[in-house]
């Protein structure tokens, strides 16, 4: 039997999909032609969020009850049109031609490649070893509910106010919540990593007990929010704002506003919800590039932490 094909113009590019009535979602029975139109109806705000940046991607070819696939390289058969970033990896002294995203059909075209996640690098390919963004990763451990990730990242946006930078809040598509703020880039990863590590002490210190950044997970309070500053280090990702994470809800990793993150309920953000939700209020991190906020206090506070008490951030995984 021949594959059924579908031949999808976007903004003058055309993406040839196959088996488009594939059914990647569960839960509601949401098709591979679906993803790729909700893609398509947060287009701006998905390509905001990966422009420019070495993208790891997460491919479910059977839809997301099944296997998922791990994919760094480019896949085969990619149009001329799709851009890639080489990134070095010295551990095991290989590259690898990672996505670069620079228009929504570059996205669209990774959903034919049965992409459902996009986890892009927080640098850009004009300078890879220089993050532009600093993430703030509040996971929770697993007695932990989300009104404790919603009462730490009380703590997070007060924090942030008093430094003088810009928080950019987002539902992780799973249990906890992400803040992203926009950095010179003008360091490395090993200094935005000892910057998100002391910032992560701090949150502990304002957090009662509530927050435990002891690095073996094992050593950790079971109901607390772990802090995860090593998401900065180099080659580590998590999904991006408006990405759609390999649930059977198809949920997806939302922007949302300061004031909605008391009362917010990631549940109700999925490629059903979403685009209504961006064609009322549209990219919430739109301006994020217009806020870059300087590190240095944050690494001085980490010399004073390495200074005063002997600690260290563990090395990265």
């Amino acid at each position: 039997m021949a594959t059924e094909r579908l031949a999808l113009d976007v903004d003058g590019r055309t993406v040839s999909m196959s088996n488009p009535h594939r059914v990647y979602f569960s839960a509601r029975g949401e098709t591979k032609l679906d993803l790729a139109n909700y893609y398509l109806s947060v287009g701006d705000g998905i390509v905001n969020a990966l422009r420019h940046r070495p993208c790891m991607l997460h491919r479910f070819p059977d839809g997301v009850d099944g296997e998922k696939v791990h994919q760094k390289r480019l896949p085969n058969g990619a149009p001329p049109w799709v851009e890639t970033v080489r990134v070095h990896f010295p551990r095991y002294n290989r590259d690898a031609d990672e996505l670069c995203v620079t228009h929504v059909a570059d996205v669209v075209w990774a959903v034919q490649m049965s992409t459902v996640e996009f986890h892009p690098w927080n640098s850009r390919r004009e300078d890879v070893e220089s993050p532009d963004e600093w993430r703030i990763d509040l996971d929770p451990m697993p007695l932990a509910t989300f009104a404790d990730v919603q009462q730490t990242a009380g703590i997070v946006r007060e924090l942030l106010g008093e430094l003088g930078a810009v928080g950019y809040p987002k539902t992780s598509g799973g249990r906890g919540l992400h803040v992203y703020v926009r950095i010179h880039a003008d360091h490395g990863f090993a200094d935005v990593r000892r910057a998100a590590w002391a910032f992560a002490r701090e949150v502990e210190r304002r957090s009662d007990g509530g927050v435990d950044t002891t690095w073996w997970r094992k050593d950790r309070d079971p109901g607390s929010i772990f802090v995860d500053y090593n998401q900065n280090a180099r080659d580590h990702t998590i999904a991006s704002a408006y990405s759609v994470r390999g649930t059977p809800e198809g949920l997806v990793s939302a922007p949302v506003t300061w004031d909605e993150v008391p009362d917010v309920d990631p549940r109700d953000f999925s490629i059903a919800t979403m685009p209504a939700r961006y064609a009322e209020i549209g990219d919430l991190h739109a301006d994020i590039d217009a806020h870059p906020y300087a590190i240095d206090e944050l690494l001085e506070w980490a010399d004073r932490d390495e200074r005063d008490s002997d600690a260290r951030p563990a090395e990265p995984e």
